[in-house]
């Protein structure tokens, strides 16, 4: 917890001296996507400047290794600079996340070739099997907290996430191509006794990269062991709703891939909405077990799914007048039951492809929603005359109703075709102010 409070504090920081350059490439007309596409170019540079190297230099000769250490660390730089201009510049969208991360990858492949293809054409052999696990590992830090994360799983530890991985990278070779300049790219180091030189200059390159491709693999690893302690922890243990590991993993798997499979043929609200009676919680199902979020005065509904407690809530979302965010009138968040039911902020991925809301503002002041995961199912976010509140209202069975609490129930199947047993909307009759449910198969 400290180390990751470290991080933001120092990202804070960061930030604090680009957002004035952030701002001036918003004036400029740059979008995210423009601001991702330069620093990929970049790093297409940084592997040019290897290859140059390889077939152009020599062993002594360093001064490509330092050059492409400054552009990779340039090239860094882009990384903050796409996800700032989104955000200052209001331009945030899913592909442009997607975009982002798909060229991310693409970035650092392309590096580690430019790499691997320099110590091949210089005749560091070992040195390159190195840069190839390095590559590995690095691939594997962030496929598997894409996929822990497609789980429902939070996976950000370890030390070597993708700033720390350029940073090493970049300074290392920066700083071996300056110490070539100054001391020779040919310098060696000798223990006395020992007929053969221990280190040279250009171990200043290497030995960082033989670093990485240890403690990469270790953070993947750390990862995997880590998204699987949580996974259990969330099994339900009770017998007669037990079920292999094998269908847990795809169950939550396909929940936050597809998201909800709404299939509900909800009809939008009219603009005039019979003001709500006033409303008691409704009573806990016997048989259902699931915690009930409670004691928040902002909370329009809450969604639950088979086999995981944890809970995603969306609440009005106010700015620090207490007034509605016209732009974000919606937060969603986690309350991780299995983790002593904390409070946490959706990841990335959950935010742009499964359990994020999409508002669009109505004449009347409301807003027609839908999560980003599925755009057929449409809710509708309005303030009620009666108490002047914003409650959120659905079709349920065929009568307008708010929208208190979504469960979808998955019994295994394929993580393309899962086995959605059904799905369940429930809230209150507006008029009548009795509780109204709808289960149906999807």
């Amino acid at each position: 917890m400290e180390r990751t409070s470290t991080r933001q504090k120092l990202q804070k920081g960061i930030y604090l001296v680009i957002d004035p350059f952030v701002r001036v490439l918003i004036k400029m007309g740059l979008t995210p996507n423009m601001v991702t596409t330069i620093g990929f170019v970049l790093n297409i540079g940084v592997a040019a400047i290897f290859v140059m190297g390889a077939e152009e230099g020599n062993r002594s000769d360093l001064s490509y290794v330092g050059w492409a250490g400054s552009l990779i660390l340039f090239a860094g730089l882009f990384d903050m600079l796409d996800g700032q201009v989104a955000r200052l510049g209001n331009m945030s969208s899913s592909f442009g996340a997607l975009y982002d991360s798909v060229l991310d990858r693409y970035s650092e492949l392309i590096m580690f070739l430019g790499i691997c293809y320099y110590l091949v054409g210089q005749h560091y052999f070992l040195s390159s099997l190195f840069a190839f696990v390095a590559l590995i590992g690095s691939m594997m830090v962030s496929y598997t907290r894409a996929r822990a994360e497609g789980l429902g799983i939070e996976c950000k530890e370890g030390l070597m996430q993708r700033p720390e991985r350029i940073i090493t990278i970049g300074v290392a070779a920066l700083a071996c191509g300056i110490t070539g300049y100054y001391i020779g790219g040919d310098h060696k180091w000798y223990v006395p006794g020992v007929s053969f030189h221990i280190l040279e200059t250009m171990s200043i390159f290497t030995i960082p990269i033989a670093i990485l491709a240890v403690l990469t693999n270790i953070t993947a690893i750390k990862r995997l062991l880590d998204a699987k302690k949580k996974l259990e922890q969330g099994i339900d243990k009770k017998p007669k709703d037990a079920m292999s590991a094998k269908k847990l993993l795809i169950a939550a798997g396909v929940f936050i891939i597809t998201g909800f499979a709404f299939t509900n043929k909800l009809q939008s609200r009219s603009t005039k909405a019979p003001a709500p009676a006033i409303l008691n919680p409704l009573p806990i199902d016997p048989q259902d077990t699931f915690p009930v979020p409670s004691g928040n005065p902002h909370q329009l509904f809450y969604l639950q799914r088979t086999n995981n407690t944890n809970t995603i809530v969306c609440e009005l979302n106010l700015n620090a007048k207490g007034q509605l965010d016209e732009e974000s009138p919606v937060h969603v968040f986690w309350i991780r039951y299995t983790e002593g039911g904390m409070r946490k902020e959706l990841n990335y991925i959950q935010r742009v492809f499964a359990y994020g809301i999409k508002a669009q503002p109505l004449e009347n002041g409301s807003y027609k929603l839908h999560f980003v995961s599925y755009k057929k199912q449409a809710l509708l976010l309005s303030r009620s005359a009666k108490d002047n509140k914003y409650h959120v209202y659905a079709n349920i069975n065929r009568r307008e109703a708010l929208l208190n609490r979504i469960f979808l129930k998955v019994d295994g199947g394929t993580f393309w075709a899962p086995n959605v047993v059904y799905m369940e909307l429930k809230g209150w009759d507006v008029t009548t102010g009795k509780e109204v449910v709808e289960r149906f198969k999807p």
